[in-house]
């Protein structure tokens, strides 16, 4: 009987410690980015460049779904306003949503899905091409060197997407009113932002700024600790775009829940 209870819980202790393991290592790895982030020395010239390189890869991406975004809303939304005789509401309508909601999400899993994956499957290369292991030989700090200006480069770039996004999805939303007749883009733009708020635009501002922590934390804390072998790199990739959609959606719930106080 005892061989068998202590065969039924090895398995739970087992993945107990792992967990356990890993949670460790993940606060470690936050706490080290933050140190390397605050205390500087900053290595600017690796920041500008994943900045420039972030920002250059997603901004076509960005803005194509963000104008695409802005037409297919007006077109779904204007027929059951159209029900209730209130299409000049249309316009409100879709860039309130945008700006709350849809803009800042949409976003920021498209950034998970390009940047996210890139990052990991980068850093994992470099894991498994023992690249990491000779800068830490030489005595660089890797956090400061590969971690911080790629995670500081996503915060930074999530934002300024995010105001391109939304700002392309408006137009989009023009468009898309201009389809069934012409509407003067002044007017369009005094229905559209008459009910947008301060507080509208920096909680959106606020969390794409916690997304891009969050995906670029996930994606460098994948790859920096990929697995050995060209599998790792696949795998570091994967689980880059996967969890930190997931913690998109998380944060999203908690983002509504502590803005809602404020409106």
């Amino acid at each position: 009987m005892i061989p068998t209870i202590g065969t039924a819980i090895k398995p739970i202790a087992s993945k107990v410690i792992s967990i356990y393991k890993y949670l460790d290592r993940s606060i470690h790895f936050t706490l080290q980015y933050t140190k390397a982030a605050l205390a500087g020395p900053y290595e600017w010239n690796e920041l500008f460049r994943q900045c420039f390189i972030i920002g250059y890869q997603s901004l076509p991406l960005v803005a194509i779904t963000g104008l695409i975004l802005g037409i297919v809303l007006t077109i779904q939304s204007r027929p059951t306003l159209a029900e209730f005789g209130a299409t000049s509401w249309l316009p409100a309508m879709v860039t309130t949503s945008i700006f709350r909601e849809v803009g800042p999400v949409i976003t920021g899993l498209l950034f998970a899905g390009k940047i996210g994956s890139a990052i990991g499957a980068e850093l994992a290369a470099m894991r498994v091409s023992e690249q990491i292991d000779a800068i830490e030989v030489s005595g660089v700090n890797t956090y400061q060197y590969l971690i911080a200006p790629r995670v500081t480069a996503t915060i930074t770039m999530l934002v300024i997407l995010t105001i391109f996004s939304m700002a392309f999805s408006m137009f989009g939303t023009y468009l898309g009113m201009n389809l069934n007749g012409v509407l003067q883009f002044r007017i369009f733009y005094v229905q559209a932002l008459a009910h947008i708020s301060f507080i509208d635009l920096i909680s959106s501002l606020i969390k794409s700024a916690i997304f891009g922590f969050a995906i670029g934390l996930i994606a460098t804390y994948q790859g920096f600790y990929a697995t050995k072998g060209t599998s790792g790199v696949a795998k570091a990739a994967n689980k880059s775009v996967v969890y930190a959609s997931l913690a998109i959606f998380i944060i999203d719930v908690i983002a509504v829940q502590v803005t809602a106080f404020f409106r």
